[in-house]
């Protein structure tokens, strides 16, 4: 009887709210990177639904403020009409660098949930915690780790063809 509990016989685990909206954020990262851009891509929830979406643009457009999260919050400020986010939860595939866990903490980010860890430029706990940070007047929940495989699989298919190119 209990060999017969532990099969799984084909029946899928549901999917997490995180996951499917890490997921959203994971196709925003593709079209980043089918664009030539390092794909990280971003989506802000509130009440379930996406409101803001982002992907890399820095190279494209060759804006040093061209990150996915910064063009996923304005998305999401101009949707719910104020620049108040409170209640919302930014998944990014990329921890957010200094930059963007700024505009985190500025736009009220309720939760942040990213994929993978940026040991060179994150600022929500690989290098510091800006988002955390008791000093500031708002700070978010964090949570890691998301879909991580895929996203790091991504990130690292992105730069060895990269630097397949560059050989060439």
């Amino acid at each position: 009887m209990a060999d017969f509990a532990t099969k799984n016989y084909g029946i899928v685990a549901p999917v997490t709210p995180d996951e499917r909206f890490m997921r959203m954020a994971l196709r925003q990262a593709a079209k980043a990177a089918a664009a030539g851009e390092v794909p990280v891509g971003c989506v802000v929830v509130k009440d379930g639904r996406a409101v803001g979406r982002g992907l890399n643009r820095r190279e494209g457009r060759q804006d040093p403020l061209g990150h996915a999260e910064i063009y996923a919050l304005r998305q999401a400020a101009r949707r719910t009409g104020s620049w108040r986010l409170e209640g919302c939860t930014l998944y990014v595939t990329l921890e957010p660098c200094a930059m963007c866990a700024g505009a985190i903490v500025l736009s009220r980010v309720e939760r942040v949930v990213f994929a993978v860890p940026d040991p060179k430029a994150g600022f929500c706990g690989s290098l510091g915690n800006l988002v955390q940070d008791r000093r500031l007047n708002h700070r978010a929940a964090l949570e890691q780790g998301v879909l991580a495989e895929e996203a790091r699989g991504m990130m690292k298919g992105f730069f060895r063809e990269l630097r397949r190119s560059r050989r060439r």
